[in-house]
This record gives C-alpha cells, structure tokens and sequence, in this order.
C-alpha cells in the first residue's frame, strides 16, 4: 500500500506542470494594475486606478474585467468617474445630504460602456471593459477611472491603508498582494514640468488556462495536397458527446431560443457548439496547398462552432520553423513574435479591421480564412515527417489541442524515396544507362 501511495504521489507531482500561468512564447505576460494617490486632504483621498495589459496575445474580451477588492475598515467610494460600482449597498450610517457612490465592504467595479456621459468620463475609460493585446492595438490595453474615498473612522499608523484580495473578476486570472513603488510621474506643459503622485501601489495579475477552463477551447486539423488523408481534431479534444456539459446542436438543426443566453446577459455564455466528435469551439485547420519551385502556399481556415459567441478582436499564435521565411499573408494580419531574439520561428495572426476581424458564431459565415506564401530554405526545408505542419497553435491566447505527430498527412512511399534519396536515382539512372 505504502508504494502504490509513493507511486500515485510520483506520477501527480510529475503529470502537475509547474509552468501554469507561464507561457514561453510570452514569458513577460501580466496585468498590472496601479493605484495611485493622487490628492489627499483631511477626510478623503482621490485615487486614480490603472490596468495595463503587458500581454502581447492575449486580450480581454467582452463582458469585460470587473476590478474587486476588500476594504480593511469602513472605506466608502465617494464618488467616481470613469467607471461605475455595481452595487451601492447599505449607506443608511450617512444621514443626510447625497449619500456615497457605494458602501460596500468588497466592491465590485465595471468599466463604463462606450458613450457615457460627458462629465462622467476619464482618460482610457468607456470601452465596456475590453482590453486589446499589446500588438493588436496598444492604444487600447489600457483602462483607468478615478474615484474619491473617505479614510477609515481609525488610522492605523503601522499598517497600509491598502485594499486586499484583489481580482480582475475574469476567469483564469489570480492577482497578487499590492506591494508598493516608486510614485508614478506625469509630464504637463509640454514637458517642461513633472508631477508625481503621493503614493503608488501595483498589483501583479497572471493568467492560468488551466484555471481559466478545466478543458480546452479549440483544436486543430490538417491536411496536404501530397496526400487524400484529412486529419480530424482528435476525439474528445474539448469535450464528449453524452458527457455532462457536453450539449450541442446537430447538424440541420437551429438552437432553440431556450438554449441561448439572454442578450443582456452579463456573464459570457457556456458554449453551445455544433456536435462534432471533438466539440470543441473553434477549430484551426491548416492544408498544405501547393509547391512551387522556391516556394510553398499554406491556407489557413478558423472556424467558429459557437452557436453563442462572436469573437471580436480574435488572434492565432502559431509555432513553425519556416516562419522566418514567409514571404507574404494574404487576408490576415501578421506579426513575428522573436520571444527569444535571433530565434524567428513563432507568429501572431489577427483580422483586418471592417474585413474579418470579427468571427462570427457558429453558421455559413462562421469563419476566416487566409493563404500564405513561404520561401523554402533548401537546408532546412522538406515534405518529410509532417515538417511542414505547425508545432504549437493558440486561439486568443488558448493553446489548441494538435493531432498525434503519428497522423500527421504523410507523402505517398514512392514521392518519399524520390524526396528523400534524389542522389540515389540518379546514381541508379547512370547505372542503366553504362549497362546499356
């Protein structure tokens, strides 16, 4: 019994990644959160609160972060602009006069939507909570709002007057405790003047897709022109048929209304996806199309088996050691990720604004596609082995299940031989031909 622990033990610690929350093809990815005093007088103090997202590929989508935190004593929120609490909560201990903004212990704050009041706005507020990558747009990664709160009825000297547990309200991500830096510093009159905030606190915040989602979200399929095999998504990748959770829609049929989300709903739907044998959401299918003298074409197709979601401002991640030499992308956007310097083997793709970057839900127009063009690298490159089939794929930041390098589409033997062993044939040619 003793050993049949040990073993079981063994294999958790092993089987259990340390890497969650760290992703290598973008080890510097985070969410920082700053809070910075920026005035203070005898009863309140005026706060300015700042997300930036560090991330280069992975974005927040809509509904969008809902900030959380936990007062230490009676703190009240006063007053914001930029966004709003989403509840007010018991304010009766204030009699007369306009009562707080919000009064609760553990607040929970909400972007403002696009077109929001005038005098209610603030720099980088009003987008519904999105957050864009840092390559997509870095115009739009960051948020803030300012909001004026009261200090506690008793001021503790030795302890930090900060809030605690904080969390971004979005599925996979786990903040950290704030820990304090040097104040933030602001230019004004052209740069001929710095300002500096009182105090300034950040808040780390990582992402884990294995606390986002027990199960993935995408697959991926292939295919080549060499070869009249398609490569299906593996079974089961994100869920099975029968299973609990595993709903779908068959194909020729229409979801009912029953089984789709409220349209004000503010939670982001369970998926509802066509039945397939992976279920998965999205599927990525690569196709080897064409060889040519110097080159090779690749097209790219995502399809989107969501009867409940658009994906807005989607993007794919994918790893292969040709990329250095692609020469042109045709309906994508593109972007190489050199992660690691000198090391060219990882891109980014994402849609053309008003063209496809919207992914529609589930349907006839459900998907985006694009070809590419490769230079090949005649010391590297070859038909051989699946070589010419991506290593790693992620969808929004997601990484998608890939078939077994065992299935991968290979060439027919005779085109194998010929691939593999020119020299041979044409050593066997000249034989002949003495012969003769």
């Amino acid at each position: 019994m003793g050993i049949v622990s040990i073993l079981i033990f063994f294999f958790l610690t092993c089987s259990i990644s340390p890497s969650y929350g760290y992703d290598p093809l973008d080890p510097n990815a985070k969410i920082t959160m700053t809070w910075d005093v920026v005035a203070e007088n005898d009863a309140t103090r005026d706060v300015k609160v700042s997300l930036y997202n560090f991330q280069q590929f992975r974005h927040v989508d809509s509904p969008g972060w809902k900030l959380n935190w936990g007062w230490k004593q009676d703190e009240v929120i006063w007053n914001m602009w930029g966004a709003e609490a989403t509840e007010q909560g018991n304010c009766s201990r204030f009699k007369g006069g306009e009562l707080p903004h919000c009064c609760e212990q553990k607040p929970v704050i909400v972007d403002l939507m696009p077109g929001a009041r005038f005098n209610k706005q603030f720099s980088n507020c009003c987008k519904g909570g999105v957050l864009t990558s840092m390559i997509q747009d870095q115009t739009k990664s960051v948020a803030a709002f300012q909001m004026n709160i009261n200090k506690p009825s008793v001021i503790n000297k030795s302890e930090s007057f900060m809030p605690q547990n904080f969390s971004l309200g979005l599925p996979g991500y786990t903040c950290g405790e704030p820990f304090e830096v040097p104040p933030t510093r602001h230019r004004e009159d052209g740069g001929r003047r710095w300002t500096q905030a009182i105090e300034t606190w950040n808040v780390t915040c990582m992402y884990s897709q294995f606390q986002a989602s027990l199960t993935p979200k995408c697959c991926v399929s292939l295919s080549a022109f060499y070869n009249s095999t398609i490569v299906p998504c593996p079974q089961c990748s994100c869920q099975c048929q029968g299973l609990s959770g595993g709903k779908c829609v068959k194909p020729g049929e229409t979801p009912s209304q029953l089984k789709l989300p409220p349209a004000d709903s503010e939670e982001e739907p369970q998926p509802l996806v066509s039945c397939s044998s992976h279920m998965c959401p999205i599927r990525v299918h690569w196709h080897v199309k064409q060889s040519y003298k110097e080159y090779w074409r690749v097209k790219i197709t995502i399809t989107n088996l969501n009867f409940v979601k658009n994906y807005s401002q989607w993007n794919l991640v994918m790893l292969h050691p040709n990329f250095r030499s692609i020469n042109q992308v045709f309906s994508f956007n593109y972007e190489p990720l050199n992660t690691y310097g000198t090391i060219n083997d990882t891109g980014m793709f994402w849609g053309i604004q008003y063209y496809n970057e919207m992914l529609l839900q589930a349907g006839p127009n459900g998907n985006v596609q694009t070809e590419m063009l490769l230079a090949k690298d005649p010391n590297t490159f070859t038909f051989r082995e699946g070589w010419t089939f991506p290593r790693k794929v992620s969808f929004n930041g997601d990484e998608c299940v890939m078939p077994s390098p065992d299935d991968y589409p290979r060439l027919p033997n005779s085109a194998h031989s010929v691939t593999e062993r020119p020299s041979l044939v044409f050593f066997s040619l000249l034989l002949l031909i003495v012969v003769l």
